[in-house]
């Protein structure tokens, strides 16, 4: 079976919350997924790019929730992560934005939200490295993870077959074992982490519930 990685969120409004998040999240987190939303696709505004920054040696992908992609792409391609999402429902054709990504050699990726179907935006999908199935609150923490939406897994390996696939939105221990099991790859999780008092423990918890090998 195939190794699902658990990716802790951060998602703040607040520059010295983010730089705090970081310091404890590097005890012992390997690959983190950094929520950046600048208010064109929904009400809330977190810290932009220019303000993020990570320690040596994490995997960084970040989520951009934005309509306008363009806009930021001179300063993320400055920051050079592993892997930007972008939304299918942005303003722009994202395909040039892509390629730009690709040519400084970082990943891309399509978050695909509960009302829009895979198949309708094939293209993107057969360009992109990633695709983020989104389940919870644009822009918040506190998601509800909802099960129907595990369908889109074989719905988007239908159009791509090895694109690395994404769940955010509601992960925890109670349904981080069946997430797993229906073929995402990577796990974004946010309050069942940020909240816990010992988040390393719980870190560590999320890790052995995708481990598990018995049946759903």
């Amino acid at each position: 079976m195939a190794i699902t990685t658990i990716a802790p969120t951060i998602l703040t409004n607040d520059p010295n919350e983010y730089n705090e998040t970081v310091k404890k999240y590097s005890n012992f987190a390997k690959r983190v997924h950094i929520d950046i939303s600048d208010g064109t696709l929904t009400d809330a505004v977190t810290i932009d790019e220019t303000a993020i920054w990570w320690p040596k040696g994490w995997t960084v992908d970040i989520h951009m929730i934005t309509a306008t992609p363009s806009s930021h792409l001179e300063n993320l391609i400055k920051l050079k992560p592993n892997l930007v999402i972008f939304h299918a429902e942005a303003n722009e054709d994202l395909l040039p934005i892509f390629k730009q990504l690709h040519e400084q050699k970082i990943k891309v990726g399509v978050a695909i939200i509960k009302n829009v179907y895979p198949g309708n935006i094939t293209n993107i999908l057969q360009n992109a490295d990633h695709a983020l199935i989104f389940s919870g609150n644009l822009g918040h923490y506190g998601g509800e993870a909802d099960p129907l939406l595990l369908e889109k897994v074989s719905l988007i390996h239908d159009i791509t077959p090895a694109i690395e696939i994404g769940w955010d939105g509601g992960a925890n221990l109670e349904n981080t074992h069946v997430i797993t099991h229906c073929g995402v790859d990577v796990i974004n999780v946010g309050s069942a982490i940020s909240k816990a008092e010992d988040q390393a423990a719980a870190f560590q918890a999320l890790n052995k519930a995708t481990e598990k090998l018995e049946a759903i």
